[in-house]
Formats: structure tokens, C-alpha cells, sequence
């Protein structure tokens, strides 16, 4: 079974729906609504040198103290030959990396990748500033959703926050696609109630991003 991946998390026919919500939502309003999905915000390097360094130096120790009578000899051997090994597994388990990292690092780092891809895929140059980024970012399993500021000083923060309550349920419960397009529905809703669609409006940018 393939590496579950942003690239293939979602199936063709999902992709197909996805892009599908959000034409239908952009149909109503003259915002941008992108969905981004990503491996991961960050890589965290500072979790796999220390979990390694200190699985190590338990094996290390232990090992010193059954067979070598707490000697260094047999605590050093066993630590150097341990460290990298035990760096490439915490970087290969997902599940035991998170545990490794404190969630107020995730959310620093969901939050600085949302604000670096609202950048780098443009969503601030619509033309009424009225772009919507729906980030999904898979190895922290957090969504952030970050408006423009033609939208976000008109939109509570409540609604938005109610918008990620609805997809890291439908993450949770293994419905990402379902919950993702209910959200971008929501988005349309919201959008069309102080945005409307406009005469001259043109699709400025990508309906689904993944990376």
C-alpha cells in the first residue's frame, strides 16, 4: 500500500467533488475559496535529535548497567551505534514523532505555513482581497483557515473556527472529503452573504491545492 501522501489523500472522484464544492460555492460570491492540503507545515528536525538522542542514552545506559557493571565502555558503544538508527525510526513513525513535539509548536508552525502559502499561491491579489485559504496539514492532523482582509474584518472569527470544528471532526472520523466540502459550502455562505458574485467574476485562482 502507497505512503499516504497530500498528493494521493484524496481519491480522483473525491478530488472531482472537492473542485466540484468549490465551483458551486464560488458560483454565488465573488470570492476565492482555495483548499490546500500538505504533508506536513514543518519537519521538525529538534523532535528526531532529541528522541533519538534519548532512546539512546536509555539503551546506552542499560546496557551499561547489564553488562558491563556501569561501565562507559559499554554505555558509549551502545549509544553511537544507537543514535541514528533511533533518528531514522522516530522520522519514519508519524505516530511517535507527534508525541515528541510539544502542540503549541504544531500550532506555531500550522499557523506560519498557512500565512507563507496564503502568500506563495497569491491568494492576496484577488482582486477585492477576498481570498480564502482552508489549510490542511496531514502529519499535525490541524486544519487553519485564513481570510483575506477584504473578508476577515466583516467575518467573526467564530465562523471560522466552526469551519475547522467541522473538518477535524470529519478528519477524525475518517470523512475528510464529506466535512471539507460541507466547509467550503459554509465558506460559499458566508461569502455570498456580504461578497456577492459580480458580472466580470472569473475563477483567479486554483479550486485544490496539494503538496
Amino acid at each position: 500500500m502507497p505512503k499516504l501522501t497530500a498528493k494521493n489523500f484524496f481519491t480522483p472522484d473525491e478530488t472531482q467533488r472537492i473542485e466540484a464544492a468549490v465551483r458551486e460555492a464560488e458560483s454565488r460570491t465573488s470570492g476565492e475559496i482555495v483548499p490546500l492540503v500538505v504533508d506536513e507545515s514543518y519537519h521538525y528536525p529538534r523532535a528526531e535529535i532529541v528522541g533519538g538522542g534519548f532512546f539512546a542514552l536509555g539503551l546506552g545506559v542499560l546496557a551499561a548497567w547489564s553488562f558491563g557493571n556501569s561501565s562507559v565502555w559499554a554505555f558509549l558503544p551502545v549509544f553511537l551505534l544507537t543514535y541514528l538508527p533511533l533518528r531514522w525510526l522516530i522520522r519514519a513513525l508519524p505516530g511517535l514523532k507527534r508525541r515528541l513535539i510539544h502542540p503549541a509548536e504544531m500550532v506555531a508552525e500550522v499557523e506560519e505555513k498557512a500565512l507563507v502559502a496564503f502568500l506563495e499561491h497569491r491568494l492576496y491579489q484577488t482582486r477585492d482581497a477576498t481570498g480564502v485559504l482552508i489549510l490542511i496539514s496531514l502529519f499535525e492532523r490541524r486544519v487553519r483557515v485564513l481570510a483575506d482582509s477584504g473578508i476577515s474584518t466583516v467575518v467573526p472569527q467564530q465562523e471560522w473556527d466552526g469551519i475547522v470544528a467541522t473538518i477535524t471532526a470529519g478528519i477524525r472520523a475518517g470523512k475528510t472529503c464529506d466535512a471539507l466540502c460541507a466547509a467550503i459550502g459554509r465558506c460559499g455562505d458566508l461569502l455570498a452573504e456580504r461578497f456577492p458574485c459580480k458580472t466580470d467574476d472569473t475563477d483567479e485562482l486554483p479550486n485544490l491545492i496539494t503538496e
